[in-house]
């Protein structure tokens, strides 16, 4: 999701919705994740941290998030995609005492004035207690 040219920097205004649809204020939500102050819990927390972080423009931490056998050198993020919304297909795994998961997600975007959509079936891992995005199929 989202490599291009450019970087914008996170953010954290504390008192707005989370980017990743939860309802939840971002301070309470993706913040302390993106922060380093606490691992997502589940692949599907990661999953919508991460989308999180492609809204907010946060390469550094869809860098840190991502498993380093998989993971690019670099990642340039496009300042003309805006990522709107984040849909939860399904979850496979990827709970409190998994290895492993996968979540199947459409995420929601604007560039060039115009909607798209992604649709990814993303795999997770969990090492040393903290899980990161391994890769993923596009639709």
């Amino acid at each position: 999701m989202g490599k291009g040219a450019g970087r914008r920097r996170a953010n954290t205004t504390t008192g707005r919705a989370c980017p990743c649809g939860s309802g939840r204020a971002y301070a309470d939500c993706c913040a302390p994740a993106h922060g380093g102050d606490s691992p997502a819990a589940t692949a599907e927390a990661l999953m919508r941290s991460r989308f999180s972080a492609f809204a907010l423009g946060d390469s550094g931490y869809l860098l840190r998030s991502w498993h380093s056998s998989t993971r690019p050198a670099s990642l340039d993020l496009d300042p003309g995609q805006r990522w709107t919304r984040l849909e939860i297909v399904d979850t496979e795994r990827g709970g409190l005492l998994d290895a492993a998961g996968t979540v199947t997600f459409h995420a929601h975007y604007r560039a060039a004035g115009r909607p798209g959509t992604v649709t990814e079936h993303s795999r997770f891992v969990r090492e040393d207690g903290r899980w990161f995005y391994l890769d993923g199929d596009q639709t």
